[in-house]
């Protein structure tokens, strides 16, 4: 294959004429190598390949050909029979993608790449040091440790063989361990002196053991004396080089859900096998699909940008869409290497941009880069990132998405599950019991739920093929007896009428700016005293399309991308710790933002703070603050909250049909696991009569006409005493002891808990302020077709409460002596 750059000049020009470096060798070499200068005291120059797909972007397909074509080399090489008992191991963090593709073209080879990045409970294999690099440290962590054990050939695979050192260590140090007869040593560029090829021969007559080198082109690296000195003083000259002005615009930056087959992992950190190669290839098309879709119409120029030691992955999807599209598609990744940039045609590296590291690294919080992408003319960037890196510093204003959005005009988030070994492997084979099992990433949709996926992700696990429904009457009757929790079943969905359906249009088009005002106050709010960039998780499912708002009211208004997720919290049992686990894991827990609907009497906001204090008490991460963020606080139980007026949010008119299609959550013992998240059902059948997105984009409609009321009312909130009084749980009490029930769980007050006892539960009686208007035209229909009396009360501190019939069972009576009959 012949390779060649994009610039008529050679891009070690600069380099060359300034330091008197020379690059002399095969034909071609030129063409694969440019140079640049090190920002290190260790080596001066770099060899800048044009083909590897680190520092300049590169056609996808011609970076996997690069490797494929030595892959192919090295099978014939060794012979079918040998090749098919070989191991390949590739270097971090550069040559991850390169030992990827190189195990391609050798066909049915594991791979396996060292990485500097711990991860707790899988123990080493082995490790080794590189001595010029800027982080030296290499581990293996391979899952099976059987994968380096075997006897047939090890093939490692650098970007460059210079003196060799690097891998003479790594086999001088697992051939101590796993002792084998053959090794193949591979790279794009041989650059070894005479003397250094000597000593390759005298290391495997040492060892005892056959090595061959393969490599795409070779040649030599001539420094004058002086280099290193003279290599730091043009650093230190040119190091103040401008990165290309921003756009005037940053673009906006959306998530794009691959759905990556969990079973597949990210990348060789833990090996990868030729089974999930098979897998990946038949994901890959739906994958490359999905990103093409999100794609703005006029993108004509696309960049999928890797992260660090994840190459292979985005270099897969870069090929694909490469494949299936007519768009000028280029691929390159970030990373840790510092080098100066210098804006000339004879250098190598010609814009760089810098950002703070976002995977919480080993080495602690340091500086990453990416080169050649500021000035690039990309349309587009789709950057590619694994699920532990997904966090609030690649997302902050000085973070990586920040950055990129200011020289493209789309940025795409991609997140890969970052794949963890289920156990710590050990050299007998066994696993540790006592390990827990790893938490899945998020649901997201459209396969599940409704909404966009970048909207919200559902920290649940999918129970959509359960039979989990029961009659209203069955369960209120197990519910009331104690042979069954809530939690337990669900409710058959409502379907509403042709007349409930016109209420919820004509309530949610009256509605709406009352509730973006809300919104944007809610928000607000949070943002000034709680974080600048909080995570927003919202208690599934009535809050969760108030998160969805809140999301897109910080991004309208303040061109922020805020996570959201939804989680489950049930009465009586608490928040899903696991859920709690797995924000810790990703999240700063003091950034954590619990959202919700509305308050009712303040029964769930006592829940959380008791469920959070158990959670930590136990043993959890701490951090977590249980106040919640709500729309509506009628009962006076938050300190953050939207407004404290109790009328409709049409949000709660509906079950499913405006909460992304999402069921109630589900706790039962034997379908959710002490290793599990909570349940719920997507019911994608009901997807004609959704009204999920119209609720959203309705409300987010009036974003601009409210914007000003909301920094009025924002300034006199944050100014007034919001201390909870805690008024609704003492009307609910008195409620209750005034009717006879003595039981303040079947008080339901409001218009939202109104709403769900006519939808979910066995009304009694309907309480109504006397005077509500059309903020109750829907209970009133529920209550006619239910068969339920509303009766009018002087002064209700709330618009309307709902009573569930007390000591509830069918063919028996109720509080007022009037017959129960199911409905």
């Amino acid at each position: 294959m012949t390779y060649v750059t994009e610039d008529a000049v050679w891009s070690g020009t600069w380099v060359a004429e300034r330091l008197g470096v020379g690059l002399e060798g095969d034909e071609g070499l030129h063409g694969l190598l440019g140079l640049a200068l090190r920002r290190n005291p260790k080596r001066a120059h770099l060899l800048v390949s044009n083909v590897l797909g680190k520092h300049v972007p590169q056609r996808p397909s011609v970076v996997h050909a690069a490797g494929h074509d030595l892959g192919v080399r090295v099978r014939e090489l060794l012979g079918d029979e040998e090749a098919r008992r070989a191991v390949v191991l590739g270097y971090a963090e550069t040559a991850t993608g390169l030992g990827h593709s190189v195990a391609d073209g050798l066909g049915l080879a594991p791979y396996l790449h060292s990485t500097r990045r711990p991860v707790e409970g899988v123990e080493r294999a082995g490790g080794f040091e590189e001595s010029h690099s800027h982080a030296t440290s290499h581990l293996l962590l391979p899952e099976d440790a059987g994968l380096l054990a075997g006897d047939g050939p090890l093939v490692l695979v650098d970007d460059e063989f210079s003196t060799g050192n690097t891998v003479l260590n790594t086999i001088r140090a697992l051939h101590e361990r796993f002792p084998r007869g053959r090794y193949v040593i591979v790279a794009l560029v041989d650059m070894r002196s005479p003397d250094d090829r000597g000593r390759l021969a005298d290391f495997a007559r040492e060892i005892g053991a056959r090595v061959d080198l393969i490599a795409t082109a070779s040649g030599t690296v001539r420094l004058p004396d002086g280099v290193l000195e003279k290599g730091q003083a043009l650093v230190a000259e040119h190091e103040s080089a401008a990165v290309p002005q921003p756009r005037e615009e940053r673009a906006p930056v959306a998530r794009v859900e691959l759905d990556w087959p969990r079973e597949i992992p990210d990348g060789g950190r833990h090996g990868f096998t030729p089974a999930h190669r098979a897998a990946l290839a038949a994901a890959l098309p739906g994958m490359a699909a999905r990103v093409a879709d999100a794609l703005d119409g006029g993108a004509r120029r696309v960049l999928v940008l890797g992260f660090e030691e994840l190459m292979y992955a985005p270099l897969a999807l870069g090929v694909e869409l490469e494949r299936r599209s007519g768009t000028e598609v280029r691929f390159s990744t970030t990373t840790r290497s510092p080098v100066l940039a210098v804006d000339d045609p004879g250098y190598a590296i010609r814009t760089r941009i810098a950002f703070p590291a976002h995977d919480d690294p080993a080495d602690g919080p340091g500086t990453r880069y990416a080169y050649n992408v500021a000035g690039g003319g990309f349309d587009a960037i789709v950057a590619v990132v694994d699920s532990a890196a997904d966090t609030p510093q690649l997302h902050a204003p000085d973070g990586l998405l920040a950055q990129l959005s200011a020289h493209a005009g789309q940025v795409l988030l991609a997140v890969i599950p970052s794949y963890v070994p289920s156990c710590a492997p050990s050299y007998d084979s066994s696993c540790a019991p006592e390990r827990p099992t790893m938490l899945p990433e998020p649901l997201r949709g459209p396969a599940f739920s409704s909404y966009a996926p970048e909207d919200v992700g559902w920290l649940l696990q999918d129970l959509s093929d359960v039979t989990l429904e029961a009659p209203t009457e069955e369960r209120e009757e197990a519910i009331q007896s104690g042979g069954a929790h809530y939690a337990e079943s669900l409710p058959v969905e409502y379907q509403p009428s042709a007349q409930y359906q016109d209420l919820f249009r004509a309530a949610l088009d009256t509605s709406a700016a009352r509730i973006a005002r809300a919104v944007g106050t809610v928000t607000e709010t949070v943002l000034a005293e709680r974080s600048p960039r909080p995570v927003l998780v919202s208690l599934a499912r009535a809050g969760t399309p108030v998160g969805v708002l809140m999301r897109r009211w910080a991004a309208h208004r303040h061109g922020l991308d805020l996570p959201h997720y939804a989680v489950s919290i049930v009465r009586g049992r608490g928040i899903d710790a696991n859920a709690l686990r797995w924000l810790a894991a990703h999240h700063d827990p003091a950034d954590v933002v619990f959202v919700d609907g509305w308050t009712g009497k303040g029964a769930i906001t006592r829940e959380l703070a008791d469920a959070v204090r158990e959670f930590e008490e136990g043993g959890g991460p701490a951090g977590f603050s249980p106040e919640i963020a709500v729309l509506a606080d009628p009962g006076s139980c938050v300190r953050t909250y939207g407004t404290r007026e109790d009328f409709l949010i049409p949000s709660a008119c509906l079950n499913s049909t405006v909460s992304g299609l999402i069921s109630r959550t589900v706790l039962r013992a034997d379908l959710v696991g002490p290793d599990d998240f909570h349940g719920a059902k997507f019911y994608r059948e009901l997807a004609d009569t959704d009204a999920s997105g119209d609720f959203v984009d309705t409300v987010a409609a009036r974003f601009d006409e409210v914007a000003d009321a909301v920094d009025t009312q924002v300034k006199e909130v944050l100014a007034a005493d919001r201390a909870p009084t805690w008024e609704g749980w003492a009307a609910v009490e008195r409620i209750s002891e005034e009717l006879g029930i003595h039981d303040v769980n079947l008080v339901k007050p409001g218009v939202g808990e109104t709403t769900r006892v006519l939808l979910r539960r066995v009304p009694w009686k309907i309480l109504a302020r006397a005077g509500a208007g059309a903020d109750l035209d829907h209970v009133r229909l529920l209550a006619e077709q239910r068969g339920v009396p509303v009766e009018e009360v002087a002064e209700l501190p709330y618009t309307c409460v709902g009573l569930i019939h007390p000591k509830y069972t069918r063919g028996a009576t109720g509080a007022d002596g009037k017959a129960v009959a199911a409905k």
